[in-house]
């Protein structure tokens, strides 16, 4: 969600602020500001809207911001912060950072302040006066309160002092007129890393922002504090307890950050997909046997399971939703599918025999990290699928897989989905092969077919210009409609949050044979019908069911294999793809999705990497 950024050194802080902000422009944002010390006078410049409103106006009011003048300067103190509104709604009176009244405190801050109204109500009464709507403007004040009247002008017990009267969930910074040298920074249940340079040091929320300046990289673990000089790093618990801990090196290019070619992110990591799926399963794969080194589920632990819990938000939710009907399929081991931000408060049916499998791109989303830490407090076994090496799920759960998905930019995500699903697919042909209930041969043609995946997406991404065509003929379309019956609902599920997401057009996704209980009241001559026909066992009834809607004036798009001729027939369009096992269909069929879902949004001109409205790491309930 929103972005972080400091920097303490000896170069000008702007040009670094701005170019670490704008590297976490695919994060999803409001609005941005900056803050800074210059000649010991405080600055707090903030715009609604994108970064470049912010350039500009820094640049209006005399200041550098071009990156090749962040040279030796005057201001080498500052810290910078994209907003997505959650109390109040974008302006630049609710973009941070926030500062307090008499102007010792200025800070920026992710996350939520629970207890927020009744900190300020309890400031308020002793004189403090609040310009925005947020939550985050208490933490400024709450924190000089004690700085003036507690805390004898220290500003490191003023942060402590605050942090243990706020209930919520931080990644915060704090800047002290009164202390020039240094930023303070403090985390809880939001990512906050810290970066040592030459001479310099940084603090982000994310590694895209600081990349271009360092390698060397330290996470900020829950109630922890760090006092960051240019020349030091201390880093302590909450209640004031000295913390060591090493730093580690990022070993990801910078360039992975970039677009290299493409005119957005989104198309660059679509094209990704067979490098990604590649990494992700091709380590795992040796003598034709999956190798999870150090997985934590023997038959017998598998066997004892009632069920096995898949819990996600989003595009990592509908990966899970494949994983129910494979391992369910594979396995004969019921699974539940939860929304993590409803599968907390369902007061779940948890055991210690249990087995919950955790999705998350980031490793950060809110919602996904409580519904972890909730199994794991009633006994259950974790497994994570994650993206981000060190994020807060990957570190506790019991046992993580990690994608490698590498950096995904657009906050629509795409090849992360797909090294989701790989993970998901090795795990339960692993635990099938375990239990007994696919046969040796068996497990090993399905590990043939994965591998085959990567130059299969690669062949169809050759041929994107049909669903280019296609989606020009379409794009002002009012709605569509996607159906599909078992794993090609699902299919359809992410398709079509891909197009809402990016294109802004009205769809819904639909089994097949549900639209005639009611929603079929709404296809009308034109109304657009995509339909994925990839499982062999439905095939007739989709056809059917695509009948139902053309009968009724439907233009039906249809994703099928190359061999389905009678499913090919039955469509106004196909885009197909290579024959593979239908149980692995949803590896192939979600890339035309994809690519249908980014065509559509580049030929309405939608900001197709950063759609409104939506953040690529949601850290707040």
């Amino acid at each position: 969600m929103c972005g972080i950024v400091g920097y303490v050194g000896v170069h000008d802080a702007i040009p670094i602020l701005i170019r670490g902000l704008q590297k976490l422009e695919y994060r999803g944002y409001d609005s941005a500001g900056v803050t800074f010390l210059e000649n010991d006078r405080l600055r707090v410049i903030k715009k609604k809207g994108r970064i470049k409103i912010l350039d500009e106006t820094l640049q209006e009011l005399g200041y550098n911001t071009s990156p090749e003048h962040a040279q030796e300067g005057r201001i080498c103190l500052g810290m910078g912060h994209t907003r997505w509104a959650t109390h109040g709604a974008p302006s630049d009176e609710n973009a941070h950072p926030h500062l307090s009244d008499q102007r010792h405190v200025c800070v920026i801050h992710n996350g939520i302040i629970e207890n927020h109204l009744e900190l300020k109500t309890f400031l308020v009464e002793r004189g403090a006066h609040f310009v925005s709507e947020t939550d985050s403007e208490v933490v400024a004040h709450l924190i000089e309160y004690h700085y003036l009247t507690n805390c004898n002008a220290d500003i490191f017990s003023a942060v402590q002092a605050a942090l243990l009267e706020i209930e919520g969930s931080y990644a915060l910074v704090v800047l002290c007129t009164e202390h020039p040298d240094l930023l303070i920074a403090a985390k809880k249940d939001n990512p906050l890393i810290i970066g040592y340079g030459s001479d310099a040091n940084y603090v982000a929320s994310d590694i895209p922002a600081l990349i271009e300046y360092t390698r060397d990289v330290l996470i900020v673990e829950d109630n922890e504090i760090a006092i960051i000089r240019k020349d030091s790093v201390h880093l302590f618990t909450v209640h004031g307890q000295v913390v060591e801990r090493d730093s580690f090196r990022v070993d990801w290019d910078a360039e992975a950050a970039e677009k290299g070619g493409f005119e957005h992110f989104m198309m660059k990591e679509i094209f990704e997909e067979p490098t990604a799926v590649k990494a992700t399963i091709s380590s795992r794969i040796r003598a034709n046997r999956i190798v999870l080194d150090g997985f934590p589920l023997d038959r017998e632990k598998i066997l004892r399971a009632p069920r096995i819990h898949f819990v996600a938000c989003g595009t990592a939710y509908h990966a899970g939703c494949v994983g129910k009907n494979i391992v369910e399929k594979l396995c004969r081991i019921p699974v539940e599918v939860d929304v993590a931000s409803e599968f907390r408060y369902k007061d779940p049916i948890i055991t210690e025999d249990s087995i919950v499998i955790i999705i998350s791109q980031s490793g950060e989303t809110i919602d996904t990290l409580a519904a972890m830490r909730e199994a794991k407090r009633r006994g259950a076994l974790t497994i994570s699928i994650v993206n981000v090496v060190g994020s807060s799920i990957a570190r506790e759960s019991d046992y993580v897989l990690y994608t490698a998905a590498g950096p995904e930019i657009s906050v629509a995500s795409t090849k992360a989905y797909l090294t989701q699903l790989s993970c998901i697919y090795l795990v339960a042909f692993e635990m099938a092969n375990l239990i007994g209930t696919i046969t040796t041969t068996e497990y090993e043609y399905y590990i043939r077919e994965m591998i085959r995946i990567p130059d299969m997406i690669s062949q169809m991404l050759e041929k994107q210009s049909e669903i280019q065509k296609f989606a020009s003929e379409h794009f002002n379309a009012k709605s569509i409609f996607f159906i599909g019956r078992g794993l090609d609902y699902f299919l359809s599920m992410e398709a079509s949050l891909k197009l809402k997401e990016i294109s802004y057009i009205h769809s819904e996704a639909y089994p097949g044979g549900e639209l005639k209980h009611g929603t079929i009241a709404l296809i009308e001559k034109g109304t657009l019908v995509v339909c994925s026909l990839t499982q062999d066992r439905l095939m007739e009834k989709m056809i059917s069911n695509i009948s139902e809607v053309k009968a009724r004036g439907a233009v039906v798009l249809g994703i099928t294999m190359e061999d389905k001729q009678n499913a090919i027939r039955s469509c106004d369009e196909t885009f197909t793809i290579p024959v593979i096992d239908p149980l692995l269909a949803p590896m192939l069929a979600v890339t035309p999705c994809q690519l249908f879902a980014y065509y559509m949004a580049v030929n309405k001109g939608c900001d197709v990497d950063k759609p409104r409205n939506l953040a690529k790491s949601v850290t707040v309930e």
